[in-house]
């Protein structure tokens, strides 16, 4: 059974604690994909092992529609029905909320990923982050899946997350600095983490630095904000819990070329297939 090889996974891997690089969530696709039974003895491993859950809710309006079809119930109210509308839970895309439901997930304290790209590529809508985040709903920001966001880039995404949302809410409320934060610090409030998304004292050193002396930079008044809005896509150094992981924009270790070439094989399998 799923719950019972997610026991053992958790049991083996998942680490505790400050610095901690391997954490285990119990992440149902979609509250649509499993059933109930799988959905409120998730809620009930989660809180009894101490980890965090995950599922993608109120992306579309057929969602919608099929939540209240099966379980006559729409999906925030399926959410609390099995357990999940608390702390513990993050939620990606979360667009098609109304407001009692935004105030009920702010009290909750559930959290929101925000996933513009994905969300934009299959017109499903835009997340309300101002009133998720008002009501006191963690936003962070997150990529989706390859099936709807080819790059998998998280400052891209920052940089989508600023012009979609202020698309929605206007230039003078949605900052770089509002997108970056998405990033940072609300993304590790998502995961429950305390020791990282920001550089402070006592955090983990994890820090990701950029170039800017390539011509689409140049000019730029604020480094911070032309991070976002002159395009940056490729980190030059990776640092995470005080290893650099990333040098000269290459990945320590790892072989690109092979990569690519046995990621190349595999798609061709699973067409040929």
């Amino acid at each position: 059974m799923i719950l019972d090889d997610s026991l053992r996974l958790i049991r083996r891997y998942h680490e505790r604690g400050d610095g901690a690089q391997v954490q285990i969530a119990l992440a149902p696709c979609s509250p649509f994909s499993v059933t109930t039974e799988i959905m409120s003895a998730s809620a009930a491993l989660a809180e009894a092992e101490d980890v965090r859950l995950h599922t993608h809710l109120a992306e579309t309006l057929d969602e919608e529609d099929f939540c209240l079809q099966r379980f006559g119930l729409r999906t925030v109210d399926y959410l609390y029905s099995v357990g999940w509308l608390g702390p513990r839970t993050w939620l990606a895309h979360g667009i098609h909320f109304n407001p009692d439901e935004i105030t009920r997930l702010g009290a909750a304290g559930t959290g929101i990923c925000h996933c513009p790209s994905s969300n934009m590529r299959l017109a499903s809508g835009i997340c309300p982050t101002v009133e998720l985040e008002a009501a006191g709903a963690p936003i962070g920001l997150g990529v989706d899946g390859s099936a709807s966001n080819d790059a998998s880039n998280m400052i891209l995404e920052a940089r989508q997350a600023l012009y979609l949302q202020r698309l929605r809410y206007g230039a003078e409320r949605i900052t770089p600095e509002l997108a970056l934060g998405w990033a940072t610090r609300g993304s590790a409030k998502l995961l429950g983490r305390s020791d990282i998304g920001e550089l402070a004292v006592g955090k983990q050193a994890d820090l990701a630095l950029f170039k800017l002396d390539e011509l689409r930079f140049s000019g730029s008044h604020d480094p911070l904000s032309a991070l976002l809005l002159c395009g940056a896509d490729r980190a030059d150094r990776v640092m995470v819990g005080g290893q650099w992981r990333v040098i000269d924009g290459q990945v320590e270790g790892l072989d690109l070329q092979a990569l690519i070439a046995r990621h190349r094989e595999a798609a061709r399998a699973l067409i040929a297939g």
